[in-house]
Formats: C-alpha cells, sequence, structure tokens
C-alpha cells in the first residue's frame, strides 16, 4: 500500500517543489496540499493522512500549534514531519513536545526526502544531526525530573528502560536485537508495551522521555538521525 502524505508550506513553490519530489516514488501518494495551519486541519480531516509534512511559520495558524490539534484530534495513527530552514531550540522543543515523528531542515537532499517520510511512516524516529545538539543541550540545561515523569519511568522493567536508551541512542530494532541477544520481534514489541505503558506515540516521544526522566544524559549518549 502507498504512504498517503500532505504537504504543507505557506509557499506554493516549495509545496510544488516537495510533491513533484516525491511523486517521483510509487509508493507515496501527495493526496493534498496546504499553505496555512488552517488549511492544514482541514486538509487532515479530509483525507486522513499516514504523513504531513508541516512548516513552521505560516499565516492564520503556526505549524506548530496545526500539529498540536491535529494530533490531539486525529482518530488515525497519522504522523507528522516539520521542515522548516529554522533550527532553534525554541522550535525544536516545541515540536517534538506537540507529537512531530520528525524534524529535518528544508536543505535536506532531495534524494532523502522519501526516505525521511517512509521512516516517519513506519513509526521510526527522524532528527537531524544539527537538531539533535540542540536538543541534548535543551535537555542538559533543563530543569529537575518531576514527579509525574518519574512515576512513568517506574512502570517500565529494566529490559525496557535498556530498550529505551537504545532507542534514545537511535539503534534500530535489528540493532537493538544483536546487542540483548533477542529477536527482532521481541524487540518491536517491548518498543509497543513501552509506548502503551508511557502513553507515548512513537520512537520519538521515546527519544524525547529519555531525556527528560534523566534515563539517558546529556553527553553519555547520542541520538541517531
Amino acid at each position: 500500500m502507498s504512504i498517503s502524505v500532505v504537504v504543507v508550506d505557506d509557499q506554493a513553490l516549495v509545496r510544488g517543489g516537495f510533491t513533484m519530489i516525491l511523486r517521483t516514488h510509487p509508493d507515496i501518494e501527495v493526496v493534498a496540499e496546504a499553505g496555512t495551519g488552517l488549511e492544514a486541519i482541514e486538509a487532515a480531516h479530509r483525507h486522513r493522512p499516514d504523513v504531513i509534512l508541516m512548516d513552521i511559520r505560516m499565516p492564520e495558524l503556526d505549524g506548530l500549534e496545526a500539529t498540536s490539534r491535529i494530533l490531539g484530534d486525529a482518530d488515525w495513527p497519522v504522523r507528522i514531519l516539520i521542515l522548516t530552514t529554522f533550527d532553534p531550540d525554541e522550535y525544536v522543543y516545541r515540536a517534538l513536545r506537540a507529537g512531530a515523528s520528525g524534524f529535518v531542515l528544508k536543505d535536506i537532499p532531495p534524494s532523502e526526502l522519501a526516505t525521511a517520510v517512509r521512516t516517519i511512516a513506519d513509526g521510526g524516529a527522524l532528527i537531524a544531526p544539527s537538531i539533535t545538539r540542540r536538543l541534548i543541550s535543551r535537555f542538559a540545561e533543563g530543569p529537575a525530573v518531576n514527579s509525574a515523569v518519574a512515576e512513568r519511568l517506574h512502570r517500565l522493567t529494566d529490559r525496557e528502560r535498556d530498550i529505551v536508551v537504545a532507542v534514545a541512542r537511535g539503534d534500530t530494532n535489528t540493532e537493538i536485537a544483536q546487542q540483548l541477544y533477542i529477536g527482532p520481534a521481541t524487540v518491536k514489541s517491548h518498543v509497543s508495551r513501552i509506548l502503551t505503558k508511557l502513553g507515548l506515540r512513537d520512537r520519538t516521544q521515546i527519544v524525547v522521555f529519555a531525556y527528560e526522566s534523566s534515563l539517558v544524559k546529556p553527553g553519555t549518549q547520542d541520538i541517531g538521525t
């Protein structure tokens, strides 16, 4: 089955460029375009896409607020990939907290755009290296772990904590399986249980939780793309 995509950007030329690139791939179908956050919300509910490519700075409603509203209302497994020319800390953290599954800059090579969409559609995490460094710095300067996060951490078994650390490091299910001497299917089951126990959407939010809970500390682990 093809991956359905909505492309959101306030510049028609940029939208058209992304759409043209994605439509060269037979497994990806661009079902709609939108130029504002409000149009993005309408397109999301009308087309129920698998992935939304979301710009940040747009008129009427910005991409971060649109992301939060779409994910808050969605009754289908939509995932959002933030695409922007801006990468300051404020946007990185707010986008991930809003539930975005990935965050890449608009200078991503065209050959990598389809890969990014497939990664997000498959439940993976995608964070550009420059954004990763800012994210880690944000947590390094952040406050101590609050009681709510600590309580959620206690829900996990030791093996599940090991897997959270590995996910935060950017390891794939196959790599985690090799490290822990278990099968990839077992890793996938563990990840699913972790998401359920913690009330998270995908692997990107596992990365955020790993740092918020201090299970992974800045400077001791790295996040892959």
